[in-house]
Formats: C-alpha cells, sequence, structure tokens
C-alpha cells in the first residue's frame, strides 16, 4: 500500500469532528424513523452533543492547533531554507549599495567567502557595478569571469517598502530600498566550446604585391624570375606556418583562406608577414611590400570575401605595405611604415580623365567642394575642374565657406580673370539649392564626408566624383560613381593637372588659374621638397607652360607681421618630447586670421631641427584644438593622429579634438604616443 503522510493530534479532532457529528446525525435519523414520537427530543439531545464537541475543541484544542501550525510552517520554512543553502546554483542576496547580505553554499565555495562576510559584490565581480545592477530595469543578466570560469549572473530586484510597511520595529515612510537576487550560470564549458568553433570558423584575405613591375624591373631580366619564385616562396611557407591556403590568382596577386585563431596570431603579430616579404633581396634596389585585406565574422563566406575587398581597396588607398582587418563593425590597421612607390604610369590617370569626361557631360551643371576650411591645394584642384568643366560647357559652382587669409589672395585672383561669374564661388547654402538629378558633385582633396564643406550634398547628389591624395580611412564617401584617390600624388592639384592634359584636347588654362594650382603643389609639398616625384615636377611644368608665374606664387604665400611673429613664437616654445618628436602649442594674437596655417607652417618649420623625426603642434580654434603633425621619412604620423580621430599622410597628418584645452590635448598626444612606442606601432 501506498504510504502518505497522516495528520494526528489536535488537528486530526479537527478534521474528523464533521465526520463524527454526520455519523451521530445518522444514527439520530435512524431512531427517528423507529421512534418517532420521540423526535424532537433526539434532536435537541444531537444539537446538544455537538454543541458541547464544538466547545470542546474551540476551548481546550483551538491554541493547540494555532501552536501546530506555527510548528509546521517554521519546519516547513527550514526545508525551504535548508533547500536554498543547500542548491548547486550559486545564489546571492545583496542590498541596495551592493552589499552581500546572504549566500548560499553554492555562492561561498564558488567566491570562497563566509556566510554574511557583508563584501561588496563588486570587489568579487567588477562586472557587477552599480551601474548595472542599479540601472531601470528590474531585472537582467550580463557576463562575469572569477578565476578560471565564466559565468552568466542573472539579477532581479525586490522591492522592500510592502514588506516593512506594517512593521512596529521599522519606519517605512519614505522608504524606497530594496533586496537584489543575483544567480550565477555557469558557462565555462560552454563557452569553451563557442570560442572553439569561432577560432575555426574561416577568414579570407586577399594579398597583393604593391609594387610587383617595379621591383622586377629594378634587377636584371636574368633574375626576376628567381625574385618571383622566392616571393611566392615566402607568401607560402608563412601561410602554411598559420595552417592556411595561399592560392596565386595573378602575377601579384594571392587568395588566401585562414582560420579566425590564425587571424589573430597574425594581429599578435602585428602581421610581420609584411616585413618577411620585404626582406627579400637578390640585388633588387627597391624592396616588394605587398598589401593584405582581411575578412572575418561575415556571416557566409562571401561575405566575408566582400570585406576582404573592402579590405584591401582600404590598403591600396591608403598607400598599400599595410594590412587590414575589416568585421562586421569594425576596421583594424597594421603597417604603413614605408613610403608608397611612385607610378610611373599615367595609364589611370588617362582612364579617369575619360570616364570623368563622360560624367561631366551627361549633366547640366557640376558643383565642386573640397573640405572644411579649404586650403590653397583644394581650391586649385576646385579651380582645375571648374575649367574642365567650361570647356565642356557646363555651368560650374565652387563651393566655398570661410576663406583663410592664406586663400584669400588665391579667391581675389580667381575672381579677376576676364571669364568669372558671380556665381562661381557660391556658399553651401546656395549649393544646396543647385543641387539635383542634374547635377554632379566633384568632391576634392578629401574623401572623409565628416569633413567636406558641405556633408549634406553628399545626400542630394546622386553622381559623385571623388579626387584625393589623402591615405582612406575607417570613414569615406560611398557610393561614388567615380573614386581617383592616389596616396603617392603629392597634391590633389597634381591630380587634376594630370587630368586636364587627357581630359580634353582644347582646354587651355588661364593664368590665373595656372598660378593658384601651381600654388597648391608648392604648399603640399613644401616648396617641393615633401612627396615630390617625377609626375610632380612634370605637372608643374605643365602649369608653368600654363602661364603660372614663379615670382607671381612667391608673393601670394608672403605673411603679415603678426602672423609671421606668431609662428616664430610657437617654435620657440616647442619642447622635445622622448629625444624624437617635438611638440609645441600656437596661441597666435587676435590679429591673426588663420591660426590653424600658423600652426601646421610651425610644424614644417621644427622639422629642421636635428634629431626630430615627427612634430606635433597643437592650436585653438573655434572650441576645437588642431593637432598639426608632420614628418620627413622616419616617422608615419598618420597613424599616430589616426589613433587620436584624424588622419592624413604618412608625412602630412593633423586631427580634431573637442571640449579640451591645449594642454589637455598635448598630454593626449603624449599618452598615444608612449602607447604606440610601448606596442611598437612607432
Amino acid at each position: 500500500m501506498k504510504s502518505r503522510i497522516k495528520v494526528k493530534g489536535a488537528l486530526h479532532l479537527y478534521l474528523y469532528a464533521l465526520l463524527y457529528i454526520t455519523i451521530l446525525l445518522a444514527v439520530v435519523a435512524v431512531v427517528i424513523a423507529f421512534f418517532p414520537q420521540y423526535a424532537g427530543l433526539l434532536v435537541g439531545l444531537s444539537a446538544i452533543i455537538s454543541f458541547i464537541m464544538f466547545l470542546f475543541l474551540y476551548i481546550r484544542k483551538g491554541n493547540v492547533i494555532v501552536d501546530d501550525l506555527v510548528s509546521f510552517a517554521t519546519e516547513y520554512g527550514q526545508v525551504q531554507s535548508k533547500l536554498l543553502r543547500e542548491m548547486e546554483l550559486p545564489y546571492a542576496l545583496l542590498d541596495d549599495s551592493g552589499k552581500i547580505i546572504w549566500s548560499n553554499r553554492a555562492f561561498d565555495d564558488l567566491t570562497h567567502k563566509k556566510i554574511g562576510s557583508n563584501r561588496s559584490i563588486t570587489s568579487i565581480f567588477p562586472e557587477a557595478n552599480h551601474d548595472k545592477l542599479n540601472g531601470e530595469e528590474d531585472y537582467g543578466e550580463f557576463p562575469v569571469s572569477y578565476e578560471n570560469g565564466e559565468y552568466l549572473a542573472r539579477f532581479r530586484r525586490i522591492a522592500l517598502d510592502g514588506m516593512i510597511k506594517h512593521s512596529d520595529l521599522v519606519d517605512s515612510s519614505d522608504y524606497e530600498g530594496y533586496m537584489t537576487a543575483l544567480y550565477l550560470f555557469d558557462e565555462t564549458a560552454l563557452r569553451i566550446a563557442l570560442k572553439e568553433n569561432d577560432d575555426q570558423s574561416l577568414a579570407v584575405a586577399l594579398l597583393y604585391l604593391d609594387n610587383y613591375d617595379e621591383a622586377l624591373e629594378s634587377i636584371e631580366e636574368v633574375r626576376r624570375s628567381l625574385l618571383t619564385a622566392l616571393i611566392d616562396g615566402k607568401i607560402n611557407k608563412y601561410i602554411s606556418s598559420l595552417d592556411g591556403i595561399s592560392k596565386k590568382l595573378e602575377k601579384d596577386k594571392f587568395l588566401v583562406i585562414l582560420r579566425k585563431k590564425s587571424v589573430k596570431q597574425l594581429q599578435d603579430n602585428k602581421f610581420d608577414i609584411l616585413d618577411v616579404v620585404k626582406s627579400v633581396n637578390i640585388g633588387n634596389e627597391m624592396s616588394v611590400t605587398i598589401s593584405m585585406g582581411v575578412g572575418l565574422d561575415g556571416l557566409t563566406y562571401s561575405q566575408n570575401y566582400e570585406f576582404a575587398r573592402a579590405a584591401i581597396d582600404l590598403a591600396l588607398g591608403r598607400g598599400g605595405d599595410q594590412a587590414v582587418v575589416k568585421t562586421t563593425d569594425k576596421i583594424t590597421y597594421y603597417g604603413g611604415k614605408s613610403q608608397q612607390v611612385e607610378k610611373n604610369t599615367r595609364v589611370k590617370a588617362r582612364v579617369k580623365a575619360h570616364a570623368l569626361h563622360e560624367i561631366i557631360t551627361s549633366k547640366d551643371r557640376v558643383l565642386i567642394m573640397g573640405h572644411r576650411l579649404g586650403d590653397v591645394d583644394s581650391f586649385g584642384a576646385s579651380v582645375g575642374i571648374a575649367r574642365i568643366a567650361k570647356t565642356l560647357d557646363r555651368k560650374a559652382h565652387i563651393v566655398l565657406n570661410e576663406v583663410s587669409a592664406s586663400l584669400k589672395p588665391m579667391r581675389d585672383l580667381y575672381m579677376k580673370q576676364d571669364d568669372f561669374e558671380e556665381d562661381m564661388l557660391v556658399t553651401p547654402e546656395q549649393a544646396v539649392d543647385l543641387a539635383g538629378t542634374g547635377a554632379v558633385l566633384v568632391v576634392v582633396d578629401v574623401n572623409k564626408p565628416s569633413i567636406t564643406e558641405c556633408p549634406e550634398l553628399l545626400k542630394m547628389c546622386k553622381s559623385i566624383v571623388v579626387l584625393d591624395h589623402h591615405r582612406q580611412g575607417t570613414e569615406s564617401i560611398e557610393n561614388a560613381t567615380l573614386s581617383y584617390v592616389e596616396a603617392y600624388a603629392s597634391s590633389a592639384c597634381e591630380m587634376v593637372t594630370e587630368i586636364l592634359q587627357y581630359i580634353s584636347d582644347g582646354i587651355k588654362l588661364k593664368a590665373e588659374e595656372a598660378d593658384i594650382m601651381y600654388s597648391g603643389m608648392m604648399l603640399d609639398t613644401n616648396n617641393f621638397m615633401t612627396k615630390t616625384g617625377v609626375r610632380t615636377f612634370e605637372a608643374a611644368a605643365y602649369l608653368r607652360r600654363a602661364g603660372a608665374d614663379v615670382s607671381r606664387v612667391r608673393k601670394l604665400f608672403r605673411d603679415d607681421a603678426n602672423a609671421y611673429k606668431a609662428k616664430a613664437d610657437t617654435v620657440s616654445h616647442a619642447v622635445i618630447y622622448r629625444d624624437m618628436f617635438a611638440i609645441a602649442p600656437c596661441s597666435p594674437v587676435q590679429s591673426v586670421q588663420s591660426p590653424t596655417e600658423i600652426g601646421a607652417q610651425a610644424a614644417n618649420d621644427l622639422l629642421n631641427i636635428q634629431g626630430v623625426k615627427g612634430s606635433f603642434v597643437c592650436t585653438p580654434y573655434q572650441d576645437r584644438v588642431y593637432i598639426s603633425a608632420r614628418s620627413i621619412d622616419e616617422v608615419n604620423v598618420q597613424v599616430i593622429m589616426e589613433r587620436m580621430g584624424g588622419g592624413g599622410h604618412m608625412n602630412m597628418a593633423g586631427a580634431q579634438i573637442e571640449g579640451v584645452s591645449v594642454e589637455e590635448a598635448m598630454a593626449q598626444l603624449k599618452y598615444t604616443l608612449d602607447t604606440m612606442l610601448d606596442e611598437g606601432d612607432i
């Protein structure tokens, strides 16, 4: 017979009293059936007996029953407490300040703490901070780590105002306290399994040889096959050591398949494959450099391949000799420490010129804009594009907002032309009205949407052309109809000058336009001392033949006395940091109209100090601090400025920091330099 719990004692009498009364009534009913004359007596007698029985149970056994119920509840609560105490799931109660007020044995065993330790939960699990436990939600979860374990912490807040509302010991008026129940679920094995599975997921990489043809041309023909074999062998051996597969697609292109774990190894080694290939030398005058684009964490293999294609485009657009890793929401750069080799061929420039010709002729008007706080290079490139549009019988409008002191002479010179029209220079507001389906937008000297003269135009114009010589960063102009970004070019004016020579036979620059474009090249090359190649001087020669006059250009660059004094004062306050960096604050007087240009000029001058590998000038202007960074060839200032939210070239870069003082900006700069030196990125 199946066993069950039985009731005993006074509670047993209470439960069975009705049964006894029912039996008594049944007996009375039978007796009345045989002796009806005694019915009243029997009913009265049964009522008296029932009353006496219930009175006895109420008076004599009532308190006993209450005591038994309290005793049972206590024993039942002890059972619950014991079960909760010995529950295998780690569990703790916290007060509203995050201190542990009770914990079960599993929690104590996990944390090696005793009951009632009254320690803050944050001291044990730093992840369980005040913001997470005291947020808007009364429940939630977050991951925590402790020793070698990984756990999912779930919490639920329990308000105490209702519990103590009728308490005789505690005043509950205006009380808003609560307790937090915290549970820990062990996910160590699950996370190890997920990590193992994630590490085994495949990543796609594209590896390109940047200067393959140039390197081959630097050695005799009989040794070229040996150089190719050595390069292929180095790449295949390195990829094989990572348990990967490499397949040569073309003479200078490889497809690489790797595990994600191997990509992590590459990242830990700072993509030293870049240096491995560069070390190949059999007498070639030029070292072979590679660019690598890696795509991972995509939903499909094809998405990883698209990530890899976007990453290799970024690596090439930034000058090559570097690796770019692209995931769904992040882009990471490695390398990029060497100067890109100038391409001697102009085939690409000719192809882009013909494409630009087709785009402009298919539209009614051309809108041209550079970057915010435009300089001579962006304005000179805009003037060149405007001349192309005029030659092709299209209306041209240059978007120009704020005119700096150095740009004002160029603008005034441009406005003195015979065929200058009033609507050729427009404000951003006027440009918005001119945008539409019949307009093509040409963006020069910038490929970062947020710092263009009028970012709204990028959304309003469907046909966009980008011409720039800055290295591409994470932020770029998307969906451009034509993109011509060459980091090896010295300036945007050089690129536009080359396009001018191929876009149409009937183009003839005005002397004033040639002066402005020549000025732009001089500015970005620091008087032809930085980033100049054969094509730079060929472009300069073309402008000279078009009427550019060196003497007139030099007069356009002359500073006023206040600006010259401000630059000298900046140089005099420079300090040498880490024996290789010159850092100076620039605080020009109120009469200086373009303080950022003073900072840039001072940064150039600081490179003349012996031992200085990089110069940085911090200039406050319009509630921001502008950092101008310059180097010759020993330090890549672009990667330094990218760490601070900026960008630029390897030897000419900058950044803008909002909401800080000059001293704070210099402190951030020094911290960035220290970090990159310690990590080996400089």
